[in-house]
């Protein structure tokens, strides 16, 4: 290592030299940057999967807009719209569909354990705005109390998920009703539920008695191809009478969920800090370390100034420390992270798992977190005088 970085530095590694010469106190050191890197890379990867939970249901369907209540922030929470809505929508020459959808979570409760399923009640009839996939399966839902389930639901054995076919349904209770499970689809648990559902409007409003036909939670409307989502929604929002309700883009009402979830929520918020909190115990450990190498070899540091050695030169021997704490540091703390995040990807079904832009993210920020401490920690050699010193 050491005729490597000669090479690479073109003299004499003083800083690994340094930092190797107390082997106890530089295996501390690179623990301590990886489990900063490891901290980083936990608290990324569950803000990555948050925004793949928040936005898979609405990879579920296919629409140009969404019509939704004034405090409807998230696609399952906010109140009911009125389907007269729908048939005022339709008065647009480039609006060519429209279809209430339902939603509302549902218990499944097994011999083992209690499954929250966020459940879609939709219109069999209209399969033009389910994604594809579902679509194909979308007829049996015409039938009284049928449903599509997720297949990765959380908490549902694969085998017996994969046992769900016509030929071989599955059925279980729902306050009293009997629910028929006729195939599967791929979803996966959030963090509002564990797993999806699809059912027919009717069904849904046999589930769930309270709720109206006439006031679905959203509605989905499709636009004339070639149209101008954005212009339509212009249109919709003076054509609408009530004139509070969101008339949004489907990809624009996706994109202010995740943004609500990210910056409004609890869970978004400690994720964003946990992000913070795990660069600034690594700058914290990174600058610990080189402080007290500095400390320890100042008379040596004060010769080399005495010899007319600049700052210049002392900054690059803590800079070279910075970088190689940094580099070595992020090997393990990536191996960890990564190990972390299968894990727990695997026991939650969330979509947990390690990215290249996070670990070129992660990576970048060790760097550049190490190199400033090694900056701060060179400020006490500038102003050290060597006559001071002996």
């Amino acid at each position: 290592m050491s005729r490597l970085l000669s090479r690479l530095f073109g003299r004499l590694p003083i800083g690994w030299l340094q930092l190797t010469h107390s082997k106890t106190r530089f295996a501390s050191a690179i623990a301590g940057v990886a489990f900063a890197n490891v901290l980083v890379f936990v608290q990324l990867g569950i803000m990555n999967s948050m925004a793949s939970a928040t936005l898979r249901p609405y990879a579920f369907f296919q629409a140009d807009i969404m019509i939704s209540a004034p405090d409807a922030n998230t696609l399952t929470e906010g109140g009911n719209v009125a389907r007269q809505w729908l048939l005022q929508a339709l008065a647009d020459p480039e609006v060519t569909a429209g279809m209430g959808l339902f939603i509302a979570n549902v218990t499944w409760q097994r011999a083992d354990k209690a499954l929250v399923l966020t459940t879609f009640g939709i219109d069999p009839a209209l399969p033009g705005f389910l994604d594809p996939a579902i679509a194909a399966k979308a007829q049996v839902l015409e039938l009284q109390n049928a449903g599509l389930l997720d297949r990765f639901t959380r908490g549902l054995p694969r085998d017996e998920a994969a046992a769900i076919r016509p030929q071989t349904p599955l059925t279980f209770e729902v306050s009293g009703d009997t629910v028929t499970l006729h195939d599967t689809f791929a979803g996966g648990g959030g963090f509002g539920g564990d797993g999806y559902m699809m059912v027919s409007d009717q069904t849904f409003l046999t589930l769930f008695p309270a709720r109206r036909s006439a006031a679905p939670d959203h509605i989905l409307l499709k636009i004339a191809p070639g149209a101008d989502p954005e212009r339509v929604v212009t249109r919709l929002g003076a054509l609408i009478s009530d004139k509070s309700l969101r008339i949004r883009t489907f990809e624009a009402a996706a994109d202010e969920d995740l943004t609500y979830q990210q910056t409004k929520r609890p869970t978004g918020i400690i994720f964003g800090f946990g992000v913070v909190i795990g660069v600034l115990v690594g700058l914290v450990i990174v600058y610990q370390v080189l402080s007290t190498d500095v400390a320890d070899h100042l008379r040596e540091y004060a010769t080399f100034k005495a010899m007319g050695y600049p700052q210049t030169f002392f900054l690059g021997v803590v800079l070279e420390e910075a970088l190689i704490l940094g580099v070595l540091g992020f090997v393990p703390g990536f191996v960890v992270g990564t190990t972390i995040l299968t894990v727990m990807g695997r026991v939650t079904t969330l979509p947990l798992q390690m990215t290249a832009s996070m670990a070129i993210t992660v990576f970048i920020g060790t760097i550049v977190f190490s190199t400033l401490s090694g900056a701060i920690a060179t400020r006490r050699l500038a102003a050290a005088d060597p006559a001071d010193l002996f």
